[in-house]
């Protein structure tokens, strides 16, 4: 697939990986050159965000997950929370692109014959 700046925003979509405002995109986990990459190697952006997902899994380090202050309790979410929801995005947009790959038909007509007219 050929990749566009109208290709690269929608799959910053389905990562969330929006640019912040006043910020580039080497402020984010994909560079555009990244983006370019997987839209390139991809069938149609549903494939690639299925990839990127599965590039963001890759990258999940362990945090901190609880710690607390006098009284106060703070719980963050879990490695393998973020790892499970980032699989689970993998998994649907992998769906999503097959569907969208299996309704792309095309056909040939290889020969036509008149029909006979009585």
């Amino acid at each position: 697939m050929t990749p566009t700046a109208e290709l690269r925003t929608r799959l910053r979509k389905y990562l969330n990986e929006i640019i912040p405002a006043g910020k580039t995109d080497a402020d984010t986990r994909f560079l555009d050159s990244e983006l370019n990459e997987l839209l390139t190697e991809a069938v149609n952006v549903y494939q690639a965000a299925s990839k990127g997902w599965v590039i963001k899994a890759s990258l999940l380090q362990g945090d901190i997950e609880s710690y607390s202050v006098g009284q106060e309790k703070y719980d963050l979410t879990s490695l393998k929370d973020q790892l499970a929801h980032a699989i689970t995005m993998a998994e649907q947009y992998a769906s999503l692109g097959r569907t969208a790959s299996s309704q792309i038909t095309s056909g040939v007509i290889l020969k036509m014959t008149k029909p006979e007219v009585i």
